[in-house]
This record gives structure tokens, C-alpha cells and sequence, in this order.
């Protein structure tokens, strides 16, 4: 069950000027007492959003004998085997395909490839690829993954997250905070312990503090 704590910082985070876009709800945990000079504290999870982010997704996909099931699978990016090196020489464009897609997912023996050529520019963003197992079913697979955040903590105590957008109802939004928070609290060291306080807030709107 959802603590009302979430739904009342909801409930206050919508009281903005709309806006003419869409905008997003934005999820920040700080954390507190935690040495993140030690790997081991440095935080490396997935979660999956109940209700999906709120908005399409789109993953990046490297293929090779899977191109024609790649081809027929709407809003991806499709990354052929033989891109792989000129995104290795054009480090632009390999950026460019890193803030494109929030999700990646490569053929297991292209992986060498991927590390070569687009290594250095996915693992510092925590967005190397998972590898698609033989005989996967690459379109469900993809769909799955559509409703999965990739979270890493680093050198600052606070971890970022979108959980939703302003169109969800309040109920599905909370209950996408409340598996991101139960995600990365069952991962800390002495668990809640280590949370400082959660900051939820609209893409133009002002934050708002809660504890639970």
C-alpha cells in the first residue's frame, strides 16, 4: 500500500501554472552517512515503473541476424553491426544516440563491438547494453524494458529519477514512487536509515520535501 505521504506531496507539486507542454514528475532520494568513495555503496539497480514513465520510450536496439524483427518494431533506434565503428570514430553522433534512448539492448556476440565502439561513452551514463539471450523474442523484450528505469548512484548522495508524467492520475504516479523508493532503499547498506529526504517536483514547478 502507498503512503498518503506520497499522494499529499502530489497533491502540492501540481498546485503550478500549466504549462504548454506536457511536463514530467521528477523523483529525487537524498541519501545521508554514506561513503560513496567505497564501491560497494555506489548503487547499480533497475526498476520497473508500474504504470510506465508517462511518456514512449525509446530504446536502442544493435542487431544483427535480428534486423528484420528489429525493423518491425515501432519507436526504437535501430543500430546496425556495421554502425559500430562510426560511432567508435564520431564521438558526437555516439552522444547524440546516448541522449536519445534512456534503454539499450544488443545481439550477446556484438557485445566485444559495443564496448569497442560505444563503450566509453554508454558506461559512464550507466547505459550499456543488455544482452538479447538466442532465440529471444526481441519485441517483447523491448516492451518490457519500455517501463524499466536504470539507476546508478555515484559521487553525489542524491539519486534522479522520472516516475511519471502530469496526465497520470496521482494514484499511479505513487505507486511508481513507491516501487523506485523500495528499490533503491532495499539496496542501501542499513536501508532507510540512509534516506535524508525525497523531492518531488513538475519539470517547471517547485519542489516538494517529504519523509516517510
Amino acid at each position: 500500500m502507498v503512503d498518503e505521504k506520497i499522494i499529499e506531496a502530489l497533491k502540492k507539486t501540481r498546485d503550478t501554472k500549466k504549462r504548454n507542454f506536457k511536463q514530467s514528475f521528477d523523483l529525487a532520494i537524498n541519501l545521508k552517512n554514506i561513503d560513496l568513495k567505497k564501491p560497494e555503496n555506489r548503487i547499480k539497480t533497475e526498476v520497473r515503473l508500474l504504470h510506465g514513465p508517462g511518456k514512449e520510450t525509446k530504446i536502442g536496439v544493435i542487431v544483427d541476424s535480428l534486423l528484420p524483427q528489429a525493423n518491425n518494431i515501432e519507436n526504437i533506434v535501430v543500430i546496425k553491426k556495421d554502425q559500430l565503428a562510426l560511432f567508435g570514430k564520431n564521438k558526437k553522433e555516439a552522444r547524440k544516440i546516448a541522449k536519445e534512448c534512456r534503454y539499450f539492448l544488443a545481439e550477446a556476440p556484438l557485445m566485444p563491438l559495443v564496448g569497442k565502439n560505444l563503450g566509453p561513452i554508454l558506461a559512464p551514463r550507466n547505459l550499456m547494453p543488455l544482452p538479447i539471450p538466442p532465440n529471444a523474442n526481441l519485441g517483447a523484450m523491448v516492451n518490457e524494458k519500455r517501463s524499466v528505469l536504470k539507476i546508478q548512484l555515484k559521487e553525489a548522495p542524491t539519486i534522479h529519477v522520472g516516475v511519471g508524467t502530469e496526465d497520470m492520475d496521482d494514484q499511479k504516479i505513487a505507486e511508481n514512487v513507491d516501487a523506485v523508493i523500495k528499490n533503491v532503499i532495499s539496496k542501501l547498506p542499513k536501508g532507510k536509515e540512509q534516506v535524508k529526504n525525497y523531492v518531488i517536483k513538475l519539470t517547471m514547478g517547485k519542489p516538494v520535501k517529504f519523509r516517510l
